[in-house]
């Protein structure tokens, strides 16, 4: 998968120390929209913003300018998508709505965003037919558990961790109730679910005892 980031996702798991997550989970890459460099973090992000810079210039994440759009042909359908995204959304919001039009303009299948409130990108797209799957922190790194890739220890550990660097005050154990509800209990849409059985089907993944092991340490 590849992924657009939105200004808040970004700022948490760098103030963590654990950006690193982003890079291995989204094996296609990782983008953002100029806009997002240049005005969000630096308004916003200035603590954290030297080591985006690096992973700029090391290729870890790829910017898209307004040229490079219009290189690929591609700059007016991302402008029409800001203009639908801008009426959608408040004026607060101008970071999810560049990382959503940029996935939306590239055919990317996901965003990351911590933005859950309703209304917000997340709930928006988790309700509104579309391509782009949201996922915040919290739904990476379960997947990562899933996946194999991480132990139950370990998705406790950096929960916490980017929990407390930026005070969210989200508990893990709320997050894994939200993350069953919307693929297998009560989703929003056919098209989750038939994502994460494809998943864990290719994977072979015994989701009960992956579930079971990560309870017993919450």
């Amino acid at each position: 998968m590849r992924a657009s980031l939105d200004t808040n996702v970004i700022i948490h798991l760098y103030r963590a120390g654990l950006q690193n997550i982003l890079f291995d989970f989204f094996e296609d890459g990782v983008i953002i929209y100029q806009q997002i460099r240049d005005i969000e973090l630096e308004n916003h992000g200035q603590n954290i913003l030297s080591e985006v810079d690096k992973d700029i210039a090391s290729g870890k994440i790829d910017v898209y300018t307004d040229k490079k759009l219009k290189e690929q042909s591609v700059f007016t359908m991302f402008e029409n998508h800001v203009k639908e995204n801008r009426i959608l959304y408040g004026a607060g919001d101008l970071g999810e709505v560049y990382a959503i039009s940029l996935a939306q303009t590239l055919g990317t299948y996901s965003l990351v965003t911590n933005d859950i409130k309703q209304g917000g990108p997340y709930m928006s797209l988790l309700q509104f037919d579309g391509d782009v799957m949201p996922f915040t922190f919290a739904d990476v790194l379960i997947l990562r558990y899933l996946l194999g890739n991480a132990d139950a220890r370990q998705t406790v550990k950096d929960f916490d961790t980017i929990n407390d660097a930026s005070n969210l005050k989200w508990t893990l154990n709320r997050q894994v109730v939200k993350f069953i509800k919307r693929f297998w209990s009560d989703p929003y849409k056919n098209e989750d679910t038939e994502w994460i059985q494809k998943l864990v089907d290719d994977n072979q993944i015994n989701v009960q005892s992956k579930f079971e092991k990560l309870s017993g340490l919450l």
